[in-house]
């Protein structure tokens, strides 16, 4: 073997020992440090190391409250339930108000679509949104610059509240129209008209329940009481998101017989049944469903169905069945968080599914016709 090759081997044979050895100081440097240095750590000493980390090095200030928010935020976020949520102190006394019925805002009901916008499914009359131009079916990309997505929903959705008598700027997307625009909008105090009512040709009644608060039924039971004498019902829940559980349960006692409205099952397997008496509306009565129609609004439509004292009329449901409770802090803060599923009559739970309406009926794109009312009437007038 000549000197060239023998110093080549030379080489490679040392080459070999040196990364032998780095790889062994490597690896046991490694398993010193997770042995020696390392350690499970409890939450707040974790949550304290980062802080000193923060406080010692990063350059720009911050917001302490801010950052503690976002904190506990992040907790009820990492259970991916768009259901679920931390709100502060200020935002769970906005979204008390809101059940109330009343409350500082623009004038909109909103949910959240599959692409995580904000989609508006009512616009009130003589609200400011609608004075801004604002109409049912415009989706808010984003308010005041921040772009809506599925973590920051509720947040966003309390930026456009605030004080009477400031405005609140929202990026627009527009389908029908394909546009996308910027609109400022004012703030002010609002009462939530979540019923409205008239009748028909033909003498039948017309009920539009657009969300269930504690106003509600109340405000329903005006409404059906001056509709008594009408041949038949229509009740639109049409791109209504749901609402109060106590409040969906009075109204849909009013029109089933007695029975099972719906039950809950939490995570223990407790159930908590919610029942109806033996007087209900007795006449032709249709209920009218899109897929934007959720939760409450499914506890009425499936006992309806189950029941079969009524039609369903439109598209399959948007398919909410689980229950959220609201636990308040002791610092006044709260958190929204799913406790339960609930169950119709026949004992489904819609949850991801939705309900099938008994005549299927799509409104078209781009048109002012409204087909699913059209045969609502129909169902009514050829009640058997």
């Amino acid at each position: 073997m000549n000197s060239n090759k023998k110093s080549f081997f030379t080489g490679v044979v040392f080459g070999m020992i040196a990364l032998f050895v780095i790889n062994s100081f490597v690896t046991n440097i490694g398993l010193l440090y997770k042995r020696f240095i390392a350690k499970d750590l409890t939450i707040n000493q974790k949550t304290a190391q980062i802080e000193s980390i923060i406080n010692k090095y990063y350059v720009n200030d911050y917001d302490e409250q801010l950052m503690e928010e976002m904190m506990y935020k992040g907790m009820i976020a990492s259970l991916k339930d768009p259901y679920s949520y931390y709100m502060s102190e200020k935002e769970l006394k906005e979204f008390l108000d809101d059940t109330e019925g009343n409350y500082v805002g623009i004038g909109i009901m909103v949910n959240l679509t599959e692409d995580e916008k904000i989609h508006i499914n009512k616009v009130f009359d003589g609200s400011p949104a609608q004075d801004s131009g604002l109409k049912e079916g415009d989706k808010i990309m984003k308010v005041e610059d921040k772009e809506v997505n599925l973590e920051n929903y509720q947040e966003v959705v309390s930026d456009i509240k605030g004080e009477e008598g400031t405005k609140v700027k929202l990026n627009i997307y527009r389908e029908k129209e394909n546009k996308t625009f910027n609109v400022e909008v004012l703030r002010k105090s609002l009462d939530v008209p979540t019923v409205e009512y008239k009748l028909l040709d033909d003498n039948i009644g017309y009920i539009s329940i657009s969300q269930f608060d504690r106003v509600t039924y109340d405000q329903f039971k005006k409404a059906y009481d001056a509709l008594n004498g009408s041949n038949g019902l229509i009740i639109d829940l049409r791109d209504n998101p749901g609402g109060l559980l106590t409040t969906v349960n009075k109204i849909t006692d009013m029109l089933v017989p007695e029975g099972t409205i719906t039950y809950i099952e939490d995570k223990q397997g407790n159930r908590d049944y919610h029942k109806s008496d033996a007087n209900y509306y007795n006449k032709p009565l249709v209920i009218l469903v899109n897929k934007n129609s959720a939760s409450a609004s499914e506890v009425l439509s499936g006992a309806v169905k189950d029941f079969g004292v009524g039609k369903l009329v439109g598209e399959t449901t948007y398919g909410k069945g689980v229950v959220q409770n609201m636990y308040q802090l002791a610092d006044g803060s709260g958190v929204k968080i799913t406790m339960a599923k609930y169950y119709t009559p026949s004992g489904v739970c819609i949850q991801g599914t939705g309900i099938e309406p008994d005549y299927k009926v799509t409104n078209p794109e781009n048109s002012d016709k409204d087909l699913q009312l059209e045969k609502g009437i129909e169902v009514i007038k050829n009640w058997k």
